[in-house]
């Protein structure tokens, strides 16, 4: 109910609209106006603004203007019709509600139906539910989206409810009809041209039969003569369908199609004007009439419909052609082919209006046609006015040409189309072309209308051949694109300085004249201007500069920034850097020859410092010290980078190159690389020595491709061997590394160069890869006996060398010869293959092949590839044959044998280390026991962890001696095992006690206790990590001295020390601490704390930062503290001096004085400017403090200035005038305010809304009373329950 009362309120004021505009333009019968559903609630105030919208559509006609119309209730507020009220007629007229609100259909739907057992698919009923029937229908579900629920009938039927959306159900009705009942199948005949009804537009027909009949229906192609259609399904789905096929087509013979040949010359009388003939006989007799357009050279006429319809509709069009064909007669006439178009007119609509109004058909020729002759047909009476009407319209439109000179059509066109747009909007029928490149604009349309568009073209055309000028230049191609400019700035601004418009042609156009429009003084000086730039161009000079291309990006800096200031400094000229893909050197500067010059002297400085600044020098540095010289944080790399400005790069961490690469100038560069060795030198024992070899053996000493010096190198310990750059003329070689192999290394390479220059000669030597590690022995044995021998130096590729089988051997010639031959013997037996065996005990044999063949695999690599097979597993066989060269054979029979030696030998001992150390011993992923057992040619095997001893009580174990109670009851957990030969396994064992941690007590005061854990545990943490140990700080409640430092020995001892030193700091600090909490106070007077503070506390904290001292004001809000008392606490001696200081501005503000000047309160916003801007100036100015009355004070026009006398005098002189400036303005604005007229209201005196007015409400009846619009039981909001009253304005309530 509340809603319609709701809606009756909106109702009724669009109905008072609607019967006030009715009523004034005297319609009989209102037309609907509310076809939607729409609530809106209307309060007091909105019924007021609806009713003064009303009031401003002023109603004018029947109603005088003084006399609104009252509507009546009824009027305003329609009652809703009832439900199925009694005598309700069917011709009765619509309700203000419109027609019949249509019920809304639920979106979801729900279909059961039954499958007989006899038409059940699956009729196992010991599985209902869980076999193929449950499988379908879970299938099903998924994918259609509809809910499935079966259930088991008496008679073993199935039924099937299925719920979902419409389309939904169907889908799934018809697949669990095609897959859960057993499908029959049946023909229908029907006549093969009714088919296509079945199948319906795109299939449509067919598919929707199919879902709604749960069928397969098949029908024949068109090219199939059977009219069979087959019908596949249930017996009842067969049924339906087989029903609705023969409807359709028993539908269809009730209709019929004619094809009736008429002369295409009668179409237009059998169609009518604009088809309303045509349209007329369908509706009158229900038939469907097709005439061919009179663009489609057909005749036929075709006519569908029922058999009835199409018979009257046949007769009637005959008796429309024979009447025509009887009456009628032709007329030919010859009018211009340009004219056919208005005769015509806009889709045919002139030739329909002739023929609506002459009853004569008017027949035009083709438009490929060159024919003019066009053909009139009527009765003879109609044939003159119609021949007078085309002759009208042919002659309705005219063409005519105006002549304007070509350069000015776009200036007659006006920009973007302003000035013919005025035209065309003017005179709609008229069409202006113009033609580009010609002298000539077209109009064409009416006569009138055209002679009016060329008069005012022509006023345009003579007004702009008085305003505008042109000129043509004929400038070289080359200039055009610096007459342009950047994105176009210099054509831009010649555009706009002189008003003109500039045209250059394209590139493409290959052309040099360019032309320029517009006023005519303009034109000459725009003309002017580009004539000199060009003569400033030709007089350019052009300049390339060779820069390496490394160089342009630093030149050019990060986005251009670097070259900006080199084109500020220069701006004629113009830098052209190649593009980077061009790999260029060539740099191009253009401009005036002198600051060309300029410029180039300045870039050539430039590049001068940069070359200078590109010095680089590689300097060898020991992998394990890179990280000592990048420092903690980078702080060591960084300083020497800034002290020496140089730039220093170190190869990344998984990079082999040990090499640092320092960049800048030369000095600057060898100064860094000596801070850098200083560095290495002091972290090892790192000697560096320089030999003098003569620099034309150094090219010999160093190698093919370096593998001369990088053998010496690797044979002594990894030193590093430094050559002069080539051309320098040095003969200086510096060897830097281990003091020991320095020297080694020294011998080896004067022994060299010795060797080089009596006899440098040198051979090489081809041989597999897979034979070198043969070659040269275990430990270097073979090929140390053949360097004895012979004393030739034999040098082996590197990994890194793209020739692996190469060779080289260097020395004296009968020495290389000696040691090539051997070599040569000793290669030729190694591809000797022969195949050899002997006898290992199986107990030994998983040795061998166990870690996947990692034995067998060393034994190939060291032995010139021998491949050795063992017997398979479970053969208990004993012999292993080994194949290879004979040499490398025999070699690993020995190596074989001595490894039997060394496991036959083998021992096991064990060491007892508690288990909780086992972690701590392994290392990081084992690192420490793999460096063990590669050492000691052991194997180490840790006990299984045991987390139920973990609590256990043990023996003590300390500093990695075992307890006598340990070694008599060791648990097992605690036992580690090491196999090897005997004495290696006491060195391994001796070894491992040493990695047990220990843990040593260190005295440090519990004071120092938390600086030494820092912050979060910083502290504590980096010493653990400096020190690889654990360090243990007691409980702050246990109040100890003792810190507990766990870990290996000597890096236990390192930590303490550190300990220590930290603590000694710490005491220094302390002591410190105390030195700087010396305080005093002094007594200020309170007025000159802010003062003493500053603005900002500027001049408080620049007392503080001079001083190192803290100073502590009191509180304003303390009462207990002494408000003149300031404290400051520091180093005694800088206490004093910022007490000194403290006094002495004392002293200054003690010498100030305050004064009172009266300002007119209306200057004081002028005086103190924006955001204090100009007040903070003159303070400044001044040297004095100036305060202003806060809003609302007793004296708004005091104002306080503070500051010594002389400067306080000044300033008041200086306000007063500035008061006396500005009152003259603020006087001026008050007298111009007292003119100026106060805005109107025009609706103040507008009397009170009269509100909403209705006759013969029912409240107007005897008892009743208006409604109260504030009463929430009368005009209730939605969705609040309001106890209903009994009586009510509005009548009784509805629910």
């Amino acid at each position: 109910m509340y809603l319609s009362q709701a809606c009756k309120v909106l109702i009724g004021a669009s109905q008072v609209q609607s019967a006030a505009s009715g009523k004034c333009s005297n319609a009989t019968e209102a037309a609907p106006f509310f076809w939607g559903f729409s609530v809106a609630v209307l309060t007091p105030e909105s019924f007021a603004e609806h009713r003064s919208g009303l009031k401003d559509q002023e109603i004018t006609g029947c109603v005088p203007e003084d006399e609104a119309y009252i509507p009546t209730y009824l009027e305003a507020f329609p009652p809703l019709p009832e439900k199925g009220a009694p005598g309700e007629k069917a011709g009765e007229p619509a309700s203000a509600w419109g027609s019949k609100i249509r019920p809304i259909k639920a979106s979801v739907i729900t279909q059961v139906f039954h499958v007989p057992l006899e038409e059940r698919r699956y009729k196992d009923n010991s599985q209902f539910g869980e076999g193929e029937e449950a499988k379908v229908c879970l299938d099903i579900m998924q994918r259609t989206g509809a809910h499935i629920e079966l259930s088991l009938a008496k008679d073993q039927g199935l039924s099937i409810m299925v719920t979902g959306k419409l389309d939904s159900v169907m889908k799934a009705r018809k697949e669990i009809v095609a897959r859960l009942q057993t499908q029959a199948s049946a023909t229908v005949a029907i006549p093969k041209e009714h088919h296509r009804f079945v199948i319906g537009k795109n299939g449509e027909k067919l598919q929707e039969l199919e879902l709604k009949t749960a069928t397969k229906i098949a029908i024949p192609r068109p090219d199939d003569p059977s009219a069979n259609i087959r019908i596949t399904g249930t017996k009842e789905g067969i049924e339906k369908a087989r029903h609705e096929i023969l409807l359709i087509s028993a539908e269809q013979d009730k209709r019929a199609v004619e094809r009736l040949s008429l002369e295409k010359a009668f179409h237009p009388f059998i169609a009518g004007a604009h088809n309303r003939l045509v349209q007329e006989l369908s509706q009158e007799t229900g038939a469907r009439i097709s005439i061919p357009p009179p663009s489609l050279p057909k005749d036929e006429i075709v006519i569908t419909g029922e058999k009835e319809a199409v018979a009257l509709a046949l007769s009637r069009i005959r008796a429309i052609y024979d009447d025509k064909k009887r009456k009628t007669t032709t007329i030919s006439v010859e009018v211009k082919k340009s004219q056919h178009k208005y005769i015509v007119g806009p889709k045919g609509n002139t030739l329909q209006e002739i023929l609506e109004a002459t009853g004569v058909s008017v027949e035009m020729p083709p438009l490929d046609s060159s024919s003019e002759t066009i053909i009139l047909r009527g009765e003879p009476d109609k044939l003159g006015p119609a021949l007078t009407q085309v002759y009208a319209k042919a002659k309705s439109v005219m063409v005519v040409e105006v002549t304007a000179p070509a350069w000015l059509h776009r200036f007659i066109i006006g920009k973007k189309g302003q000035n013919i747009g005025r035209i065309t909007q003017q005179l709609p029928r008229v069409h202006i072309e113009f033609t580009d490149g010609e002298e000539r604009i077209s109009l064409e349309g009416p006569t009138e209308e055209v002679e009016q568009a060329q008069a005012q073209i022509q006023d345009i055309i003579k007004d702009l051949l008085v305003r505008m000028d042109y000129t043509e230049v004929i400038i070289d191609q080359r200039f055009h694109r610096h007459l342009i400019g950047k994105n176009g700035a210099n054509i831009n601004r010649i555009k706009e300085q002189y008003k003109v418009s500039v045209r250059i042609p394209q590139d493409s156009e290959r052309s040099g004249l360019v032309r320029i429009e517009g006023d005519p003084k303009g034109v000459q000086l725009a003309r002017r201007e580009l004539i000199e730039m060009v003569q400033r161009m030709e007089n350019e000079r052009t300049k390339d500069l060779i820069v390496e291309q490394k160089y342009h990006r630093t030149i050019i800096g990060q986005k251009g920034e670097k070259i900006k200031e080199v084109r500020d400094k220069f701006p004629e000229v113009i830098i052209n850097f190649p593009d980077p893909a061009q790999k260029s050197d060539i740099v191009q500067l253009r401009g005036p020859k002198n600051e060309v010059e300029k410029c180039a002297k300045f870039l050539q400085k430039i590049i001068a410092d940069l070359i200078e600044n590109s010095f680089s020098l590689s300097v060898p540095i020991f992998k394990q010290f890179h990280k000592n010289i990048i420092g903690k944080g980078g702080a060591n790399i960084k300083k020497i980078r800034e002290e020496t400005n140089t730039k220093i790069d170190l190869p990344t961490e998984n990079s082999n190159s040990e090499m640092i690469v320092i960049t800048g100038k030369k000095c600057n560069c060898e100064a860094a690389r000596d801070r850098i060795l200083a560095i290495q030198r002091e972290l090892a024992n790192i000697k560096e020595a320089e030999v003098t070899i003569p620099a034309k053996l150094h090219n010999s000493l160093i190698g093919s491709k370096g593998c001369l010096v990088r053998s010496i190198m690797e044979e002594c310990g990894g030193v590093h061997i430094h050559f002069p750059s080539e051309g320098s003329g040095s003969d200086k070689v510096t060897i830097r590394g281990p003091a020991g192999e320095v020297e080694r290394a020294k011998r080896q390479l004067l022994q060299l160069a010795e060797e080089k220059q009596v006899n440098n000669f040198t051979a090489e030597l081809q041989a597999k890869p897979e034979y070198h590690k043969f070659l040269i022995g275990r430990g270097g044995a073979n090929i140390r006996r053949v360097r004895d021998r012979t004393g030739a130096r034999i040098i082996f590729p590197s990994p890194d060398d793209t020739e692996q089988e190469l060779i080289t051997i260097v020395g004296r010639e009968e020495a290389v010869r000696l040691a090539q031959k051997e070599l040569e013997t000793l290669v030729k037996n190694l591809d000797d293959v022969v195949e050899d065996s002997m006898v290992v005990e199986v107990r030994h044999h998983r040795h061998f092949v166990c870690r996947r063949g990692q034995v067998l695999r060393e034994l190939a690599e060291e032995y010139g590839g021998v491949a050795v097979s063992f017997p398979r597993t479970g053969a208990h066989s004993q012999r292993v044959t080994l194949k290879g060269a004979k040499d490398c054979v025999e070699a690993a029979k020995r190596r074989i044998q001595e490894i039997i030696e060394d496991l036959e030998s083998q021992v096991s001992i064990e060491v007892a280390i508690l288990q909780r150390y086992h972690r701590a011993v392994m290392g990081p992923k084992g690192c420490r026991i793999q460096h063990i057992t590669r050492e000691h040619e052991v194997q180490i095997k840790f006990p299984e962890r045991d987390d139920s001893a973990a609590g256990q009580e043990a023996p003590p174990q300390e500093n990695g001696e075992v307890s006598p109670d340990a070694e008599s009851a060791p648990r097992k957990c605690d036992v580690i095992t090491i196999s090897g030969r005997a004495e290696k396994c006491e060195l391994a064992k001796t070894a491992l006690l040493a990695l047990v941690p220990i843990t040593v007590d260190v005295e440090v005061s519990y004071e120092l206790h938390r600086y030494i854990i820092g912050q979060k545990g910083s502290g504590i943490r980096k010493m653990m990590e400096e020190y690889e140990v654990n360090i243990w700080v007691p409980q702050p409640e246990q109040q100890s001295d003792v810190i507990k430092v766990t870990g290996q020995i000597a890096n236990v001892e390192r930590a303490k020390l550190g300990l220590l030193e930290r603590v000694k700091e710490l005491q220094a600090e302390q002591e410190d601490r105390a030195l700087r909490s010396f305080k005093a106070t002094m007594s200020v007077d309170p007025r000159f704390h802010p003062k003493i503070i500053g603005r900002k506390g500027a001049v408080i904290s620049q007392i503080r930062k001079d001083h190192d001292v803290s100073i502590q004001f009191p509180d304003k809000g303390d009462e207990q503290q002494v408000c003149d008392v300031i404290v400051i606490s520091g180093y005694e001696r800088n206490v004093e001096e910022a007490r000194q200081a403290i006094q002495q501005l004392v002293a200054e503000l003690q010498e100030m004085v305050s004064q009172d000047v009266h300002l007119d309160p209306r200057t004081h916003a002028r005086i103190i400017g924006a955001r204090g801007k100009a007040i903070r100036k003159l303070m400044e100015e001044f040297k004095v403090d100036i305060r202003f009355p806060q809003p609302g004070s007793d004296e708004p026009d005091k104002v306080t200035v503070t500051g010594l006398p002389e400067t306080v005098d000044n300033a008041i002189d200086h306000l007063l005038n500035l008061e006396e400036e500005y009152m003259l303005s603020v006087t001026e604005t008050e007298t111009m305010a007292a003119y100026m007229k106060p805005p109107s209201r025009e609706d103040s005196s507008a009397g009170p809304a009269k509100g909403f007015v209705v006759r013969d409400a029912p409240w107007n009846a005897p008892g009743n009373k208006a409604p109260d619009m504030s009463s929430a039981e009368d005009f209730p909001t939605f969705g609040a329950g309001v106890a209903p009253k009994q009586t009510s304005a509005w009548g009784p309530k509805k629910f």
